[in-house]
């Protein structure tokens, strides 16, 4: 069954049916409210003002086209796996789990050259997830960084959440100082956690993703990471077997629902679209697990609770898999790159009531997920 098989509201609305549960995490960053202390130069109730201003969200009310397919070249493809530039004289590189992470220190991302962001995409795509301690990559100006982040990809363009003026390329990850959120969030749930891949319900989700900490809490606020390629290898050769040919389906009409219940604009209509429940990555030729409870809706061809049933047992084995997870800390001029298609990721919503959360995101779609043929 096609998405245009589909049957879906033509256009969303605020009055669209948001399902019980939709409400929540990631979905929390989207809507606009009022940031004017966080501009202000001298702060007031003893609040101090954004260490980076610019980066603060806005929410121009226009409409754009639907993205456009577009041919991607992963620049990984031409690497040198011996990656002189990432891991050169002088780099502390150590591992946060031997599953999935990498923690480097002593290089800066922004004096790659060409062919050190070649070894940059595939250090990624095979480590799933790699932080970049005391970068300068948030004191450039936001076109650079942009520009940057374009060598690996066209950047994605968020339909929903706040960017810096005249930079709709930057999705940003904003909790002012003095939000209560959190505290209305757990009357309702006993958890923050919910694993996602960013966007999925694109035709061309991102691969090589950018997130950059601008200001943030002293303690909390972590990012938790999963190998969703481990998890595939975890499975039984008759059960992966089961899994390969089948495709699931991927909405973003959940998450622009609630975003029109808190009053945010949708720059570009919300799309449905199906991937392979399994993907093949096209650098590592690793195969993944291509699901995740926050954007994917049901299994094609599956009733509704045999979909159920199937894609609950892959959340599941997902979400308990702490032998193929890392947890990210995040401190001041930190950048962390992960691989959207081998990965899931959630935020945590823990730390102190009221304190600043404040980062960028730079997402660089990649190709369209394919599958390659099951091999035992």
């Amino acid at each position: 069954m096609s998405p245009a098989a589909i049957e879906v509201p033509e256009k969303v609305s605020r009055t669209t049916k948001v399902p019980t549960g939709q409400l929540s995490g990631a979905f929390l960053d989207l809507a606009p409210i009022d940031y004017e202390l966080e501009a202000e130069k001298k702060g007031k109730d003893g609040v101090k003002p954004a260490k980076y201003p610019h980066y603060l969200p806005t929410w121009p009310d226009v409409k754009w086209a639907p993205l456009e397919p577009f041919h991607h070249c992963d620049p990984g493809l031409d690497a040198d796996t011996d990656y002189p530039e990432i891991l050169t004289r002088g780099v502390k590189a150590f591992e946060v789990t031997p599953s999935i992470g990498t923690e480097i220190k002593g290089m800066q991302l922004s004096k790659l050259s060409p062919a050190g962001k070649d070894q940059l995409a595939r250090f990624v795509a095979e480590r799933k997830v790699v932080i970049f301690r005391d970068q300068d990559f948030a004191d450039l100006p936001i076109g650079e960084a942009v520009n940057f982040v374009r060598y690996f990809g066209r950047p994605h363009l968020h339909p929903l959440s706040g960017a810096p003026k005249g930079h709709p390329e930057v999705h940003l990850v904003h909790k002012a100082a003095g939000d209560r959120t959190a505290e209305d969030f757990f009357k309702a749930k006993t958890s923050s956690v919910l694993w996602h891949s960013d966007v999925s319900y694109e035709r061309q989700p991102p691969g090589t993703t950018f997130l950059m900490m601008l200001d943030g809490p002293a303690s909390g606020g972590d990012t938790l990471y999963v190998n969703t390629a481990e998890a595939y290898n975890r499975l039984s050769e008759a059960f992966k077997e089961r899994l390969h040919g089948l495709k699931a389906l991927h909405s973003g009409f959940d998450q622009a629902s609630a975003h029109l219940r808190k009053g945010g604009v949708v720059r570009r209509e919300p799309v449905m679209n199906e991937h392979p429940v399994v993907r093949t990555h096209p650098v590592t030729g690793e195969k993944s697990l291509y699901v995740n409870p926050q954007f994917t809706r049901s299994i094609v061809g599956y009733k509704q609770e045999e979909s159920d049933a199937l894609l609950k047992f892959l959340y599941d084995h997902i979400a308990y898999g702490s032998d193929f997870q890392m947890r990210a800390r995040w401190e001041e001029k930190t950048v962390v790159i992960w691989d959207n298609r081998v990965t899931s990721h959630s935020a945590l919503l823990d730390w102190k009531a009221g304190a600043r959360r404040h980062l960028a995101r730079i997402a660089a779609q990649a190709e369209a997920p394919t599958e390659t043929p099951y091999v035992a």
